[in-house]
């Protein structure tokens, strides 16, 4: 994203506003998907499954840049607030739940609801689960 706004200040500077706010748009695509900001703050596997055992919401493993997961984040729209998050780039032990459920790979996004592992379910499903949780 930096990186795209530098140079499109270069091209604006030099009479080339269109090229540069399409630029612009160009870096920050890659930008959003792999933003952390994106999604809720991620909590530990550990801490995910101990408030799932309490509230009974989804549990979901995520990583960085993967377009499903983006995907079930804005299908669920304010619904994502309630899931409980995991970054299994950030948490090996939330890798290890994956790798677990889905026969020694990483495939995300993988939903826990009830202890039961769903491999990229669809995202109205789990609005579906969260619903019943409430």
């Amino acid at each position: 994203m930096l990186c795209g706004a530098v140079v499109a200040t270069g091209l604006v500077l030099t009479a080339s506003p269109v090229t540069a706010a399409a630029l612009l748009l160009g870096f920050m695509a890659p930008a959003d998907v792999h933003s952390p900001l994106v999604f809720p703050r991620s909590i530990s596997a550990a801490e995910a499954q101990r408030r799932s055992a309490i509230d009974w919401r989804p549990v979901v493993y995520r990583r960085s840049g993967c377009t499903f997961c983006l995907r079930l984040r804005v299908r669920l729209g304010r619904g994502a607030r309630l899931v409980h998050w995991v970054d299994i780039w950030r948490d090996p032990a939330g890798a290890a739940v994956v790798r677990a459920a889905n026969d020694g790979n990483e495939t995300v996004p993988t939903v826990v609801v009830a202890g039961r592992p769903h491999v990229n379910p669809d995202p109205g499903w789990v609005r579906e689960q969260l619903a019943r949780s409430a």
